[in-house]
């Protein structure tokens, strides 16, 4: 780092910032770096066969000698998902709060990385020293247990990190927001708020958790079937209502889906969630029980084609097959992106014979991200100097700073970042300079970073117009002796378009020996050739682009084979 930036405070957004997900924020000073958070993100329509998306951690890999830890906020995917993918790479402490590091635990004991990273557990209110920075956890509210915010004291000054944060009055667990002490950190002052913005463009007040509850209650005492409740396998909250509503009308609980019993587990363990043990049963024992007297907890409220819930709508699941009557709740609201897949699996249900509950029908969700008047009240409370909106596309970014001004921001202490941006501040100043590598890295089964632009644009050509293999036999004096053969797969089905094949045939052979009658003719040459006038043959007749393989088989010329066999 250059010298003047040594006395400068250095806060990069690695993701979170212009997209939902892969939440990661890196603060650096003289020689020390921090990590908020480590997240992933799902992949878009357009990402065909990739499972995750997670931040480019490029500039951490090149100064990993000044890495001091990473701090958690909480436990949802977008905060924790990368993480055992990035300390394969880095080594370095993780800090979080007990079931933040809970769920942290089990993502590293299936990577096989738990024996090799230090986990430090936390508690709202403690501090903890990281190279020059200190590191306050404060009690938050949001829809998973044991989120916090973060006071992050630097040489030039206290930067506030709300995290993902809702204002919850009657929380299901725990206390409220601890609003003295951020009152308190607002009066002693502060240099930068980051704040999230998922919900900024929402008037009023996110509902209290407490609501869904009221209808689990509502729905619970007048169902004759059974219940299914798909949510968030992270949603402790929710999960602890469905098994309070449950209780309280002499329903047995069981749990389907992997990753809802690994977090049922874990948060039973750690004490954040509550089931008697005589309401509790094993998935199978669900069909030798009335209708009346079970309720399942799956996972797949996204429409995960490999969830349980699809799995249950398809007919394929093993262990539960849904009955005509079932009383289906989809307990979230779908992540953006993912709305076809959850009306897909809505239709199935409803073509199932089942009743299904989702959240423009009834209140059986209620958001963990705060609204407009929540964010003016942190806003009013932290009192900043500088604001930088993160946690959001850049719309929610850009209502966010809108409405950071209607509470007293000026406008030109206002920073609208992106992922890689360096905001650079000192106790008097605040600025945008330069940039560091970021991106997206994509994950696809056990391939991390190893799949680019070019095999995406690959995967979609051949999802959409299908692919051409043409294979052409030629010997080593270039004199065409077999085909061209086509096979196809994507484009149109053989059997039913032979004179469709026949005519690429004819192109091929024609487009071939022409290249061929050019004398000057290489191998790729003859290739490209054949790529363009096929192409263009098939745009004009099909309005259709597939992608055109051709294979060259070179064998020895006549004169040479008969040489060859007189040997």
């Amino acid at each position: 780092m250059a010298k003047a930036n040594r006395n400068k405070l250095r806060i990069i957004p690695l993701g979170g910032l212009e997209e939902i997900g892969k939440n990661m924020t890196l603060f650096e000073y003289g020689d020390s770096i921090i990590i908020i958070d480590c997240g992933l993100a799902f992949p878009e329509d357009e990402m065909l066969g990739i499972d995750l998306v997670i931040p480019d951690v490029t500039y951490l890999e090149k100064n990993a000698g000044k890495m001091k830890g990473i701090v958690v906020t909480h436990g949802h995917e977008d905060h924790i998902g990368a993480l055992p993918y990035v300390l394969r790479k880095i080594r370095t402490p993780v800090y979080g709060t007990d079931l933040t590091l809970g769920l942290i635990e089990n993502k590293l004991l299936e990577h096989e990385l738990l024996d090799t990273t230090e986990l430090v557990p936390v508690k709202a209110g403690q501090t903890i020293e990281l190279g020059v920075f200190r590191v306050e956890f404060i009690r938050s509210t949001h829809s998973i247990a044991d989120t916090v915010m973060l006071a992050i004291e630097t040489p030039v000054g206290v930067v506030f990190h709300t995290a993902d944060f809702k204002i919850d009055h009657t929380p299901i667990e725990g206390e409220p927001i601890d609003f003295q002490r951020i009152a308190e950190l607002g009066r002693k002052g502060i240099l930068l708020l980051m704040a999230d913005s998922t919900n900024v463009e929402r008037p009023g007040y996110t509902m209290s958790e407490r609501k869904v509850g009221e209808t689990f209650d509502n729905v619970f005492k007048d169902a004759k079937s059974r219940i299914l409740v798909a949510s968030f396998a992270s949603n402790i909250h929710r999960l602890q209502q469905v098994v309070n509503s449950a209780k309280k009308f002499n329903r047995k609980v069981a749990i389907c889906g992997r990753s809802m019993i690994n977090v049922t587990k874990t948060a039973l363990k750690l004490g954040y969630l509550s089931i008697p043990e005589e309401i509790l049963i094993d998935l199978d024992r669900v069909k030798r029980l009335p209708p009346e007297q079970v309720v399942i907890i799956t996972t797949g409220s996204q429409g995960e084609p490999m969830s349980a819930l699809t799995r249950i709508a398809m007919g394929t699941h093993r262990q539960v097959e849904l009955l005509p009557g079932d009383l289906v709740i989809l307990s979230a609201s779908p992540i953006p992106g993912n709305e076809k897949f959850v009306y897909r699996v809505i239709n199935e249900l409803y073509k199932k014979g089942a009743t299904v509950l989702y959240d423009s029908l009834a209140e059986v969700h209620v958001s963990g991200h705060a609204c407009q008047e929540e964010l003016k009240l942190i806003h009013r409370l932290v009192r900043p100097k500088y604001f930088m909106p993160v946690h959001g596309e850049y719309r929610h970014l850009r209502q966010h700073a809108n409405l950071a001004m209607t509470v007293g921001t000026p406008e030109e202490n206002i920073f609208i970042m992106s992922n890689g941006k360096i905001l650079e501040l000192t106790n008097r100043s605040a600025v945008v300079s330069g940039s560091v590598q970021s991106g997206s890295v994509l994950v696809d089964g056990l391939g991390v970073g190893d799949l680019g632009d070019v095999v995406l644009k690959d995967r979609k050509l051949l999802s959409e117009d299908g692919l051409i293999i043409i294979v052409i036999t030629l010997d080593a004096k270039k004199n065409l002796v077999g085909g061209p053969e086509v096979l196809s797969r994507g484009f149109v089905y053989v059997k039913e378009s032979e004179e469709m094949m026949e005519e690429i045939r004819i192109v091929s052979r024609e487009s071939v020996i022409r290249s061929i009658e050019k004398r000057n003719g290489t191998w790729s040459v003859i290739k490209n050739a054949l790529r363009d006038d096929l192409g263009s043959h098939l745009y004009r007749k099909t309005m259709r682009k597939p992608m055109i393989l051709p294979i060259i088989i070179e064998v020895p010329s006549a004169a040479v084979a008969e040489e060859q066999g007189n040997q």
